[in-house]
């Protein structure tokens, strides 16, 4: 008697859910009969915990007991259901990544106004063909990393997966390199009509990392290299290459040459890009693991793993404020948690501190402007 009211004990956060979602289910159905969709979501819950409730409740009667195993593969089986009532429009929102194309922005961004600070001119033409090219080399990256991620396994239970959604993995794979050859053209196109060669070799070496980060045989992101190559890929070489041709379509001079200050920008941008996908790693560890995935949330952990974070985020404005000091850059540059969402938290703080650089590369020449005037 006493073991069964022990495990019964073990078993009241089920109890709690059961009547939790009872009565959610009948006050929907009391206040509204036209919101057929909630109550069809919260019936459904609650068939669930009914269902595992009496799973329990049989085991606990024969005096069974209950292992953080068994235990834990109910509240798998109870997650997996409640995943199912996500709505298909956010999991379309989810497989757009629609603020993660910040990463094409900001290296443009703060290259165009690291540019903007040598010559103290701005092509818009030139920019709106980048920032289009950009996108559909990142919309390249996003599709194929669906692709190979699916061929690995690593997305099986991904349901905001492209590949998951469409049902086609071939006509996603085509789609993806489509976009990688248009930008590519793109990005191509807008370095020759700007006169700067040596952008193109560049951005050149910004697709290569992106292409041995996901895709085989290389897959380098399965050896938990992935955040060098993307601070690689988006930092040095792709905001320098859209420094040089930005710099090249404005300036007189058949040679723009690299500066310390893009230099110190590109590796802020850099920085910023790779805590991004760091994060992204927080909630599919489990995921990771199973299929041999060696990224570095697998290797540290999740608590260490957030520790990395903190330690990331300090260091980042530790370089902006050396970076100002020493006069790398402008001092007008130097301006002052849920698992999940962790990526989409660090997505804000990578593109509003490009902003910011941006905005304070741009300053500075406005003010450097004056005081030439006067």
């Amino acid at each position: 008697m006493a073991a069964t009211c022990c495990n019964l004990t073990h078993a009241s956060p089920f109890l709690n859910h059961q009547l939790f979602y009872f009565q959610r289910y009948h006050l929907v159905s009391k206040r509204s009969k036209c919101n057929t969709s909630m109550e069809k979501v919260l019936h459904r819950r609650f068939q669930v915990q009914r269902r595992d409730h009496h799973y329990i409740h049989v085991r606990y009667a024969g005096g069974a007991e209950l292992s953080s195993s068994s235990s834990s593969s109910i509240e798998k089986n109870v997650g997996e259901e409640i995943q199912e009532d996500i709505s298909m429009e956010t999991l379309i929102w989810r497989a757009i990544k629609l603020p993660i194309y910040s990463v094409a922005l900001v290296p443009l961004t703060v290259g165009s106004a690291a540019a903007y600070l040598q010559t103290g001119i701005f092509s818009a033409k030139c920019y709106f063909v980048l920032l289009a090219s950009s996108i559909l080399v990142i919309t390249w990256l996003n599709l194929s990393n669906d692709v190979y991620d699916f061929d690995t396994g690593v997305d099986k239970n991904k349901k905001e997966s492209v590949v998951n959604l469409v049902g086609s993995r071939t006509g996603i794979f085509i789609v993806a390199y489509l976009c990688l050859a248009l930008g590519f053209v793109g990005l191509t196109w807008a370095a020759v009509e700007a006169g700067n060669i040596r952008s193109v070799l560049f951005l050149t070496c910004a697709i290569f990392c992106g292409y041995i980060y996901q895709c085989p045989p290389f897959r380098l992101s399965y050896q938990g290299l992935g955040e060098p190559l993307c601070f690689a890929a988006f930092g040095p070489f792709a905001t320098a290459a859209f420094y040089l041709v930005q710099g090249s379509a404005s300036s007189v001079t058949n040679h723009f040459p690299l500066s310390g200050t893009v230099l110190s920008a590109s590796v802020l941008v850099g920085f910023t890009t790779s805590l991004i996908l760091f994060c992204s790693h927080f909630h599919q560890v489990d995921g990771d693991e199973e299929v041999g995935k060696l990224s570095p949330l697998v290797r540290l952990g999740t608590e260490r793993g957030a520790e990395v974070v903190k330690a990331a985020v300090l260091s980042l404005y530790a370089l902006l404020v050396a970076f100002g000091l020493s006069k790398a850059l402008p001092l007008t540059c130097i301006d002052k948690d849920k698992i999940f969402m962790a990526k989409y938290f660090c997505v804000r703080l990578h593109a509003l501190f490009g902003a910011a650089l941006a905005f304070g590369l741009v300053l500075a020449r406005m003010v450097n402007s004056k005081l030439l005037l006067q």
